[in-house]
């Protein structure tokens, strides 16, 4: 298996679910990158592409929403016709399928055969035949049982590639964090004083905690600890975020809709503490080595923060919501402790970095 991909230059790298996904797939990427002399391409979501370019490691995006995912819009055929047919044309001399431990590789499969791409690495549970050169049986077949990251670095080490760094990789320019420094002096934040972010969505409903709880949350780490709390969303939930404002008072700050995607990742790089459901900006504070308080809803077990301080505080998802799928309905272990506003300030406080003043 081994000795057919070393011949590999021009490699596609398929994740077609969500930002965090693309995040904890950058240590098999980097082992790729270190172990085969390779162009990589990532083929994701419209969703996973806005963080692909900030990923050093990755040397162009190809971005589709295939009608298997959620997200996807148009007329199946033909985008899995076009889809097809732009992957032929590149000529790629191998493709490494990512998938979390609940999806079927199959039909990404099927598209990789059509296309003519000649290897294929995956993970799958059943015998793909000819659908795969090279088949990985998927030993997670009830619930997931070990972290995503070690997942993935463990399919690439099958063909030979391994990191001794094993940290999610995501980069932020220079030249914006003393923007976004001023930006917050600008709007009133004080930077030698702590504070926390807090995002206020979620791509997925099931996954957000009771935004009264989150209330109660912050009045507490503003109240007990002195912290200040900046709110970000994105432009849908900004009348959201500047209810929750209002109802905090001048200690917290609404930038819902006001940020970049390259700012943000520089807001969370300068952040003492992230608090968040267990989503992208969770990921993003693992890749920056920003603590963080993940309040996790008992889906997906193995998403929870890689390689950084962290506290994980578990909620049950409301029987109305739970996953169809039925590889997400088990969830292992204990789920303790449980997610509640006294946790979530005592969390804060036991991650509490020190704020550096920048010069």
């Amino acid at each position: 298996m081994t000795n057919t991909w070393q011949n590999c230059r021009n490699l596609l790298c398929i994740r077609l679910d969500n930002m965090g996904d693309v995040l904890m797939t950058t240590p098999a990427f980097r082992a790729l990158k270190e172990g085969l002399p390779v162009r990589l391409t990532l083929l994701t979501s419209s969703v996973g592409a806005a963080i692909a370019s900030f990923i050093p490691e990755v040397d162009e995006v190809m971005t589709f929403d295939v009608p298997w995912m959620k997200g996807a819009s148009g007329e199946a055929s033909t985008v899995v016709n076009d889809l097809v047919q732009q992957l032929k044309a590149r000529n790629f001399d191998g493709a490494i399928l990512f998938t979390v431990q609940s999806q079927n590789p199959l039909p990404t499969a099927l598209i990789c055969y059509l296309a003519g791409i000649p290897r294929l690495l995956g993970y799958c549970r059943e015998n793909p035949y000819q659908l795969m050169s090279d088949w990985v049986p998927d030993p997670e077949v009830l619930y997931a049982t070990r972290h995503e990251v070690e997942r993935q670095l463990h399919l690439v080490a099958q063909i030979g590639c391994i990191t001794e760094n094993q940290r999610l990789s995501v980069s932020v320019s220079e030249n914006v964090r003393p923007r976004v420094r001023a930006y917050l002096d600008q709007i009133g934040l004080q930077r030698d004083e702590p504070g926390l972010i807090r995002p206020a969505g979620d791509s997925e409903e099931k996954r957000r905690y009771p935004a009264e709880q989150y209330l109660e949350a912050c009045q507490g780490v503003m109240q007990k600890q002195g912290f200040q709390v900046v709110l970000t969303g994105n432009a849908s939930e900004k009348n959201y975020v500047a209810t929750l404002q209002q109802t905090l008072g001048d200690r917290a700050f609404a930038l819902a809709g006001e940020l970049s995607l390259e700012w943000f990742l520089a807001l969370i790089a300068e952040a003492p503490v992230l608090v968040s459901n267990n989503t992208g900006p969770v990921h993003i504070a693992a890749a920056l080595g920003t603590p963080v308080v993940v309040l996790y809803a008992m889906t997906n077990p193995q998403h929870t923060p890689w390689l950084v301080e962290n506290r994980v505080l578990y909620f049950e998802v409301p029987e109305a919501l739970r996953s169809r799928n039925v590889l997400l309905q088990q969830f292992p272990g204990t789920a303790e402790p449980k997610a509640s506003p006294q946790r979530i300030v005592e969390s804060v406080r036991a991650l509490l970095r020190p704020v550096e003043k920048s010069v």
